[in-house]
């Protein structure tokens, strides 16, 4: 098998530019009509949405790699690094204000050039103890596998991992990661977008790293994107799509790495991914909105620590539905102190009673 590194003249990748390019404008289209109605939006529903965003990035970049991080410790973290005066912040661990120092780096600081020491210094924020799966791996440096080479990408868990390809061996990582660089920090003709895929296959293809290689090639995805968005404001999440279709995105990759220096394929998937993460954001925005409008009627109606919290909760996508039970299991409380704050919700119009039947009663906000 000879994958995609090991052809001749790689990485002078090709694709079909008549198919690219239409797909291209449509999503670039798509695009401005979403950062044309942000632009629209008040300064707090702005800083509110790009907090979202940016929690939902970090977390579901993660979960792609099978890593569930807490997703109140990750807005909290973000909330702290950019200097939100925000409601409800938790403590977050160093693991967390790691990846996330990484993710805000690439896209508050997205005109800067990509150069070694701050990949080392990403690739340390990933693994402050040294060591990954409780396992000590290379951090701050490219990997050395010059013992067992070649490296094999995998996923899945330990015992029945898919290799997808294997990864040029150690001693090319220097060349190609210069080479790697040297391109995407020079101007280039390709749309931003174009380039911010490219850039994605080209560092998975090398896998300079021991770990953490996924994580890192989506955010420079996403600094790319933020170029092309001429914006550090984040207002869709590719890794939160790419999560949705991890499936594809590893069948994609596997394709591409044993196939051709033809790239149409994942540059067309690439960008399908990208204009379903910006429709996505759409509807959460209609989501904010939303819940700007709510809290601006209820400004005056009193709400106690554990009402606001499940109202927020609510809005944040609140899996199933809400009965007492869960209600008193949230928030720590009695039974009986459950059903007094939803009676007293209920009063106040705040929240309604499902239309469903059933053995147990739910509630959903009156919206």
């Amino acid at each position: 098998m000879r994958y995609i590194h090991q052809l001749k003249g790689w990485p002078d990748f090709t694709w079909d530019k008549a198919q690219v390019l239409e797909r291209l404008v449509q999503v670039r289209n798509k695009q401005g009509y979403l950062l044309g109605k942000m632009e629209g939006l008040g300064f707090a529903l702005k800083i509110e949405a790009g907090l979202n965003t940016l929690t939902s990035d970090v977390t579901k970049s993660s979960e792609i790699e099978g890593e569930l991080l807490d997703r109140d410790q990750v807005r909290s973290s973000i909330a702290r690094k950019l200097g939100l005066d925000i409601a409800g912040l938790v403590p977050s661990d160093r693991h967390v204000d790691g990846v996330v120092e990484m993710t805000i780096d690439a896209t508050q600081n997205h005109q800067k050039k990509l150069t070694r020491p701050r990949l080392f210094g990403w690739h340390k924020l990933l693994f402050p103890t040294g060591k990954s799966g409780g396992l000590p791996i290379v951090v701050g440096r490219w990997r050395d596998n010059s013992s067992d080479d070649p490296l094999q990408v995998v996923s899945g868990p330990l015992g029945r991992e898919k290799v997808h390809f294997e990864a040029p061996a150690s001693e090319r990582l220097d060349a190609e990661m210069t080479n790697f660089m040297d391109w995407l920090n020079a101007s280039s003709p390709y749309d931003p977008v174009l380039k911010a895929a490219i850039a994605h296959l080209w560092f998975v293809t090398i896998h300079p790293f021991d770990d953490g290689n996924g994580r890192m090639a989506r955010a420079i995805g996403d600094l790319l994107l933020a170029r092309a968005d001429a914006s550090s404001q984040r207002f869709y999440s590719m890794s939160t799509e790419i999560r949705n279709q991890r499936q594809q995105y590893y069948q994609i990759l596997e394709q591409t790495q044993k196939g051709s220096s033809d790239i149409t394929d994942w540059l067309m998937w690439f960008m399908n991914c990208l204009e379903k993460a910006v429709t996505e954001s759409e509807n959460l925005l209609q989501t904010t909105v939303g819940k700007a409008k709510f809290w601006e009627l209820h400004a005056s109606t009193p709400f106690n620590e554990r009402q606001s919290k499940m109202v927020n909760k609510l809005f944040d996508g609140f899996l199933g539905k809400l009965t007492s039970s869960k209600w008193a299991k949230m928030c720590k409380c009695s039974q009986d102190t459950a059903g007094r704050d939803i009676n007293d919700l209920l009063k106040k119009d705040v929240l309604v009673k499902s239309e469903e039947g059933g053995r147990s009663t739910s509630y959903q906000l009156n919206l």
